[in-house]
């Protein structure tokens, strides 16, 4: 059954959804995205759990794996505008925010809106464009704004850009600065499919004329509003936050790190634990709520040293160090 079949309609949802309906909410969005996108259910759930917590998401993987279908999708499912940025490296920061175009017959400039107006904004292989066009997100990603001719303005709500690149190792891309690369709440990959899954997009591709499968809209503006609302009803034990600062200290205290997690990350993984219990139906944070997100929250905010860079380390070889130098609070009945 249709995702879009098995939701309530919009005028029905209720102004303060609780975790139940949200709950319903999301497995619906993920079921309709499964209808079009062969991936790993905990990588969409990953995608959908920043979303729910307001953040930004980047993709990083080889062409080919559907990481700009995804975006779209997502889009489509949650019944939200999109607008997508072809990152080049000849484009520009004012081909990214807009900039104010001058009416000979008026006699005025009137400021004409970029592509970043929009609730999604998929900013697709951004690493192929120079640092200085990267830097236009900055400002929309950590404020909801942008200032284009020394004038402020508010970018839609609810809005996240969905960022893919390719790896940093393939020729003609830039990577990203730290400043960049910290505004993401999330970084994930969508992998090769397996055998049975790549069979499967055979046969869909087979039963259909066009090329890209159809995604229907499951909810809408509003509901996606209150979904992302439902996260500070989520409370989390005492014990629970000292886990999740001592997990992110503890990677900073490694010999193979330059800079760890920042005070915005430790901040990111709170809110991203507390996104995907309610996610999961519950109205309190469990220590799996943190294990689940610790990754694609912390991993690509470590800054390696030298010398592990130059050995290959890997940053999530680091964050299992750290889960498991800290001990598991036990959680109260």
């Amino acid at each position: 059954m249709r995702g879009a079949e098995r939701y309530m309609p919009l005028a029905e949802v209720p102004r303060d959804m609780n975790v139940s309906e949200a709950a319903r909410t999301a497995d619906a969005v993920l079921e309709e995205l499964r209808g079009a996108v062969i991936a790993d259910h905990r990588r969409l759930e990953t995608i959908l759990t920043a979303v729910v917590a307001e953040g930004h998401v980047l993709l990083e993987d080889v062409p080919g794996t559907g990481k700009t279908l995804t975006a779209r999708s997502l889009a489509t499912a949650l019944g939200l505008e999109f607008s997508r940025i072809q990152f080049t490296p000849d484009l520009l920061p004012a081909d990214v925010t807009g900039t104010h175009v001058y009416d000979e017959h008026a006699g005025t400039f009137s400021f004409e809106a970029g592509p970043i107006f929009a609730n999604v904004v998929l900013a697709d292989e951004i690493n192929r464009a120079p640092p200085k066009t990267q830097a236009a997100l900055l400002e929309a990603m950590g404020e909801t704004q942008v200032t284009v001719g020394g004038e402020t303005r508010p970018l839609p709500e609810p809005f996240f850009v969905v960022a893919t690149q390719n790896p940093v190792e393939q020729e003609g891309t830039f990577p990203l600065p730290e400043a960049q690369i910290d505004r993401f709440m999330v970084k994930t990959e969508l992998g090769y499919p397996d055998r049975m899954g790549e069979i499967e997009l055979i046969d869909r591709r087979a039963s259909r004329r066009s090329r890209t499968p159809a995604v229907d809209p499951v909810v809408g503006r509003k509901t996606v509003l209150a979904l992302q609302s439902v996260p500070e009803t989520v409370t989390v034990d005492p014990a629970l936050r000292e886990y999740i600062v001592d997990v992110s200290r503890a990677t900073r205290e490694d010999d193979r790190v330059d800079v760890g997690v920042s005070p915005r990350g430790v901040q990111r993984l709170f809110e991203a634990a507390r996104a995907r219990a309610a996610i999961a139906g519950r109205d309190y944070v469990a220590p799996e709520d943190v294990h689940a997100v610790v990754h694609p929250v912390v991993d690509h905010r470590l800054v390696l040293t030298t010398d592990a860079e130059v050995r290959g380390v890997d940053p999530a070889a680091i964050v299992e160090g750290a889960l498991e130098r800290v001990a598991v609070p036990s959680m109260a009945d």
